[in-house]
């Protein structure tokens, strides 16, 4: 299987080049990423738990998907794409904001995304891709911040830092 290109961005989220995924990883180079979290009329978020084979943060706890934009291809449409992909449904999503972070992982490998964060709304189960996820489950925004203290090892740091520092944004746009 060919593996997939990422797109290579400035900070103003420009196109500069492509680059194979993991060889940005493993150059720490500023990429574009998307993060999705989908919300129920409980307000509970949609957590996934990554696949146990994923080359970074396998088995940890993390938003409802996250991935790449291919190119050509809208922010949108990519979380669409993966969150289907990955969940195995479909609902509107909203793009809310997007920020830089950088953060190296235990294997040698750095996350240097300009994550677009989109936010959608679901109420039924997933119907789980178990290539891509091992597990999933609904819990409250302020249960999430409650374990994130009690247990931030079990949590993606990208998932820590949006939640974080930007949780007031979910907490507005809440069904």
């Amino acid at each position: 299987m060919k593996e997939e290109n990422v797109i290579l961005v400035n900070e103003n989220d420009e196109q500069i080049g492509l680059m194979p995924k993991l060889e940005a990883h493993e150059k720490a180079v500023l990429h574009r990423a998307f993060s999705v979290f989908v919300l129920n009329t409980k307000n509970e978020i949609m957590l996934q738990q990554r696949a146990q084979h994923k080359y970074h943060s396998p088995l940890l706890w993390t938003n409802t998907c996250c991935s790449h934009q291919r190119e050509g291809e809208t922010n949108l449409q990519a979380g669409n794409r993966r969150l289907f992909e990955e969940m195995g449904f479909k609902t509107e999503l909203k793009e809310l904001f997007h920020f830089i972070y950088k953060a190296p992982f235990d294997n040698g490998l750095t996350e240097h995304e300009l994550d677009h964060v989109m936010i959608g709304y679901y109420d039924e189960s997933p119907i789980i891709n178990t290539e891509e996820v091992q597990d999933w489950k609904w819990m409250s925004i302020e249960a999430i911040h409650s374990d994130m203290i009690a247990h931030p090892e079990a949590y993606t740091v990208w998932f820590k830092i949006i939640f974080e520092e930007f949780y007031h944004f979910l907490e507005a746009h809440k069904k």
